[in-house]
């Protein structure tokens, strides 16, 4: 039994022993294949980035950015002419629309102001029912018409002229120059939950 361990062990011993110079062979070999190879590029596969549309043309898209274009989104903001919060309202449009409230309790109120937006868009779709279902998906004086095109531009200058523009073309503008036929593009195409 003792000679079998001897001879185990020394059987072992050239068996590592064997196995340590081929290995430090194949160190020496693999040594001089990478500094004799020339240098390669690894190519990486061209991963898919998914497409996400950053422009969604949603009801919340369409508040944030006329929100943005009245106020920069500020609900404490009041222009000089007296138009107040994130939609820039006017007293006399807020009477119209039933909403009662002080110039502080409106500007301190952004759930408030949402309202007043939800009503005013509500009453202006009423108002404008028969132009929107009548030219949209359509061009008139070469504007696209759209529902929520069409809204915007009442909420710029009103429901009056913008029925004005569909009977006669005269192109309103704001007392800072913006024209309802500028709302009618930039605000053209969102899905409107009204």
């Amino acid at each position: 039994m003792k000679n079998f361990f001897l001879s185990f062990i020394i059987t072992l011993s050239f068996f590592l022993m064997a196995f340590r110079v081929v290995e430090i062979h194949l160190e020496e070999q693999t040594s001089l294949i990478i500094e004799q190879s020339p240098p390669t590029k690894i190519l990486m596969p061209k991963l898919e980035v998914p497409k996400v549309n950053v422009d969604l043309k949603d009801h919340s898209s369409f508040l944030n950015k006329i929100g943005h274009y009245e106020s920069s989104n500020d609900y404490t903001k009041v222009n000089r002419l007296g138009y107040m919060g994130r939609y820039q309202f006017h007293r006399k449009t807020l009477k119209l629309i039933g909403i009662k409230a002080t110039r502080k309790e409106f500007l301190s109120s952004p759930t408030l102001q949402e309202e007043a937006m939800r009503k005013l868009l509500t009453e202006n779709k009423k108002s404008l029912n028969y132009f929107i279902h009548k030219y949209e998906g359509k061009k008139v004086r070469g504007i696209y018409i759209t529902e929520s095109g069409v809204l915007a531009a009442a909420h710029l200058g009103g429901v009056g002229n913008v029925v004005q523009w569909f009977r006669t073309g005269d192109d309103f503008k704001d007392a800072n120059g913006t024209s309802i036929t500028k709302y009618m593009k930039v605000f053209s195409g969102y899905n409107l939950n009204l």
